[in-house]
């Protein structure tokens, strides 16, 4: 089963849609492993967004990113990484389909409701990063 990571951005805090966002992702039949709230501290988000720390915009994701708590989860499926994606919509929101959770509630590139990850690779990497091993439980067994 493959795995992905999600952050309820400070947009999402903020409007109060994490319960409508979660309940969307368990209705496509995911499973959600892994979730706390946290605070991204600087040094996790220099990490995290590591592709474009060293870009003039920065400042202003970290800015958005730490303005709040965030909830962070793992979510487990058939596909999920791919799945969510299309569950969430282009990462522009104001582009973003109608139907689609972007589209729904995000109001720009940047307040999208979500990140989500982009390749296993990546949801690997993020989930280490924001969970330890024993914060992410695995399937239980199937009962006889």
């Amino acid at each position: 089963m493959e795995q992905t990571l999600i952050i309820l951005k400070p947009d999402a805090m903020e409007k109060n849609l994490c319960g409508t966002v979660i309940a969307r992702f368990e209705q496509a039949g995911f499973v959600i492993r892994a979730a706390k709230m946290m605070n991204l501290t600087p040094s996790v988000l220099r990490e995290h967004y590591a592709h474009v720390a060293d870009k003039p915009f920065y400042p202003e994701i970290e800015a958005f990113m730490s303005s709040r708590p965030v909830i962070a989860l793992v979510l487990s499926g058939e596909n999920v990484i791919a799945r969510v994606r299309e569950l969430l919509g282009p990462t522009n929101s104001k582009v973003a389909p109608k139907g689609t959770i972007r589209g729904d509630f995000g109001t720009e590139m940047m307040r999208n409701v979500c990140h989500a990850s982009d390749s296993p690779a990546a949801a690997e990497d993020e989930i280490r990063r924001f969970f330890r091993a024993d914060e992410v439980f695995a399937p239980k067994a199937a009962r006889v």
